[in-house]
């Protein structure tokens, strides 16, 4: 008789889960870069949320959480989104993507910190470093050498940083509120959604041209609203609060990687040593980060 799968592994199903869904955002946002960002993640963002309608049996109040977690929710899916983009318009794509790649370093150095007896093993650090330098190796390959750097490339850089420290803060304190007690329910990812959604929406209209949508960007808004900016949010929330974020926060690492080989197949590239060695160095630290304690 087979016994159930652990929670530490249960969790890390879940988390792999999310990272192969974050991994197609590169390819689809590819085909659609032609819909301004802000558009693009406020649809997709609402899109996403109606995921949470099945698991509230369509009654919305029962998204209802207290205010200081809609905030933390908020913070994570609407702050993140609007910092990164931010920093894609505003430096080399390629180098802020790499910056932003920071955060799942953050997530394994931060967990200390914010999570109480959670401490970090020289193998959780070792871990981090190899699949930091993997991610960087996969990013930095995809792009050769880069765009050049504009005027107001410093500011990108540091919305870029910015960016990976809301997620791996965000995904952290999530993690905080389930082991403390605190701990929301999945569903309430769709009002997190819901409301950045609807920020999102706010700054197109402020800040980007209107743009009219084929049936084809409409089919493919909606993919990545069902994938990447929708359902990824709630297996990454049930994972955090299932497994160890440190093991957690190595896999992601896979995320870059991923979505390099998927764009590698969509574009009809090649691949490269810098992939091939990335992928060794990536697998490599997820090996060593689910097995450190």
């Amino acid at each position: 008789m087979q016994s159930a799968p652990s929670p530490g592994t249960t969790a890390n199903l879940l988390a792999l889960g999310a990272v192969g869904l974050w991994a197609s955002l590169a390819a689809l946002g590819t085909s659609l870069a032609h819909v301004p960002p802000f558009l693009l993640t406020g649809l997709a963002l609402l899109i996403g949320s109606a995921l949470a309608l099945p698991m509230v049996r369509f009654d919305l109040r029962r998204l209802a959480v207290p205010w200081p977690t809609l905030a933390l929710g908020v913070y994570g899916l609407f702050g993140y989104h609007f910092l990164l983009f931010t920093a894609l318009q505003l430096a080399p794509p390629v180098e802020a993507n790499l910056v932003n790649y920071l955060w799942p370093l953050g997530i394994v150095f931060l967990a200390p910190l914010l999570l109480p007896g959670v401490r970090l093993t020289g193998l959780h650090m070792l871990a981090a470093v190899l699949g930091f330098s993997g991610a960087a190796i996969a990013i930095l390959g995809r792009g050769g050498a880069g765009a050049p750097a504009g005027p107001f490339a410093a500011a990108g850089f540091m919305c870029a940083a910015g960016a990976a420290v809301i997620w791996s803060t965000y995904s952290l304190l999530t993690k905080r509120l389930a082991m403390t007690g605190r701990a929301f329910p999945t569903a309430a990812i769709g009002l997190f959604g819901i409301v950045s959604g609807v920020l999102a929406l706010a700054c197109h209209a402020l800040l980007e041209p209107r743009v009219a949508l084929s049936l084809r960007d409409v089919a493919l808004i909606a993919l990545l609203g069902l994938g990447p900016l929708g359902g990824a949010f709630f297996l990454w929330d049930a994972a955090l609060k299932r497994g160890d974020a440190r093991q957690i926060g190595v896999l992601s690492y896979l995320t870059p990687l991923l979505s390099t080989l998927l764009l590698l197949v969509t574009t009809g590239r090649a691949l490269t040593w810098n992939v091939a060695l990335a992928t060794g160095l990536i697998l490599l630290a997820a090996v060593l980060g689910t097995r450190a304690r």
